[in-house]
């Protein structure tokens, strides 16, 4: 963080950025000499971005619009840190697909997932495509998407159903769904290929920070516990091995790729920072299916994950505009 810091140091006057530092982030209009300096940024992407689950902080938005935004999510966290300096607009939305991002309205759906959940609040009106908040005025956009698009959340819940059946042993999850990742990940690619050339249009002028994926499943399954609610419930070693290797990093790969076809964009990497901090880390970023004592969590980062997504972010945005 040594690096960050000295970056941040020298942008702008040193004592504005040390009172921002302080100030409460809802008085950010209050102060008109350092709006006028301010970065205009967009935050767009799904649940990974938007934060959700409680162990990511309390939303915020009165009243709820269902994407649940939470205060300890990495756009709030970067608002917070470098008050002042960018002025933010916070789209992400959780379920978010590419297609959301791009040119499709999206029904949120809050924390209405039953029979697991249901939310009171549930259902919520339609919020339009999260790049109607970008425009030609935009500095700097980062995006966090593809996961459902993949259809990560099917799989997660697909996997321990058969993980279940076979009583713990194969790759029952690989087995059925396998052969389809391929034209999933293709889908991906495709997709944000295309979301790309969408927001350089609409902000030509505009970096593009994409950020990926942190570490879910470790290298090491055997410290995943079958069973184990906090983790991944009742998916098989062998099937975790098979998300990791085939899913999840091919997933950060293809967003990684698509941002090498456009000169607008970067790539955040938050896999590496995180690899030691997984569901089945003693000191996880990313809770499991539950976090305890009885709260769904449905394998999200957690705070500590998005404050750690929020240097690398951080970092990255210092470097567009510097």
């Amino acid at each position: 963080m040594a690096h960050f810091r000295t970056r941040l140091a020298l942008l702008g006057s040193t004592a504005a950025l040390a009172a921002g530092a302080l100030a409460p982030a809802q008085f950010a209009g209050a102060q008109p000499a350092a709006a006028a300096d301010e970065h205009q940024w967009v935050a767009l992407g799904d649940s990974y971005t938007a934060g959700v689950i409680r162990a990511a902080g309390n939303t915020f938005e009165l009243p709820r619009d269902g994407c649940e935004r939470t205060d300890r999510s990495y756009p709030q966290v970067i608002d917070r840190d470098l008050f002042g300096l960018f002025e933010l607009t916070n789209v992400s939305c959780g379920a978010a697909t590419i297609e959301n991002v791009t040119d499709t309205a999206q029904h949120p759906i809050g924390r209405h997932l039953p029979p697991l959940s249901e939310d009171p609040d549930y259902p919520f009106p339609a919020v339009p495509p999260q790049s109607e908040a970008v425009g030609p005025d935009t500095d700097v956009i980062t995006v966090g998407a593809g996961g459902n698009t993949l259809g990560f959340a099917d799989i997660l819940m697909k996997c321990p159903e058969l993980g279940g059946e076979s009583d713990g042993k194969g790759t029952p999850c690989k087995d059925a769904l396998g052969a389809g990742i391929p034209a999933r990940l293709k889908k991906v690619r495709q997709e944000y290929d295309r979301m790309l050339t969408v927001l350089h249009e609409r902000a030509p002028h505009a970096k593009i920070i994409a950020v990926g994926y942190p570490t879910i499943v470790p290298k090491d399954t055997s410290k995943c516990s079958y069973g184990d609610l906090t983790q991944f419930g009742t998916i098989t070693q062998g099937d975790l091995d098979w998300l990791r290797k085939d899913v999840l990093e091919p997933l950060n790969k293809a967003i990684d790729d698509s941002t090498g076809t456009q000169d607008a964009a970067g790539f955040v990497d938050l896999y590496t920072s995180s690899q030691y901090h997984s569901v089945c880390d003693d000191s996880k970023w990313v809770e499991g299916f539950v976090t305890l004592p009885d709260q769904l969590s449905f394998v999200h980062p957690n705070a500590l994950g998005h404050r750690n997504a929020a240097d690398h972010v951080e970092e990255a945005m210092l470097d567009v505009i510097s």
